[in-house]
């Protein structure tokens, strides 16, 4: 059974870089979707990246030029480098994936496979 494991949360300035990861016990060059959520006001979890099975990656608009997600099939681990980070960005971001679907999805519903989260905090 797949499961997820993220690491890399932390504390930061405003404008400061943090790198998560989420490692999968199953290999991530298999050709399923996953995804970064976090917490938003208003829903239960946004989606801040999606990630193709075939490793291509969509960032949500808030995030799009800051986030980049990236996949080390050799390491089974799904990346998320945050860059010029904002107070707003203060969540427990979650690693979700889909093993039976290849295209990722904004809706956290459509993933049956969850992390337990990492936090992530920027001061002003």
């Amino acid at each position: 059974q797949l499961q997820l494991v993220e690491s890399g949360g932390g504390s930061v300035q405003a404008g400061g870089s943090l790198k998560l990861s989420c490692t999968a016990s199953e290999y991530t060059n298999s050709n399923y979707c996953m995804a970064w959520f976090r917490p938003a006001p208003g829903k239960e979890r946004e989606g801040v990246v999606t990630v193709d099975g075939d490793g291509s990656s969509h960032c949500a608009d808030s995030v799009k030029g800051r986030f980049t997600a990236s996949k080390d099939s050799a390491k089974n681990t799904l990346y998320l480098q945050m860059n010029r980070l904002k107070p707003e960005d203060t969540a427990m971001y979650y690693c979700a994936a889909d093993p039976w679907r290849k295209y990722g999805s904004w809706y956290p519903y459509e993933y049956n496979v969850w992390g337990q989260g990492t936090q992530v905090t920027v001061s002003s």
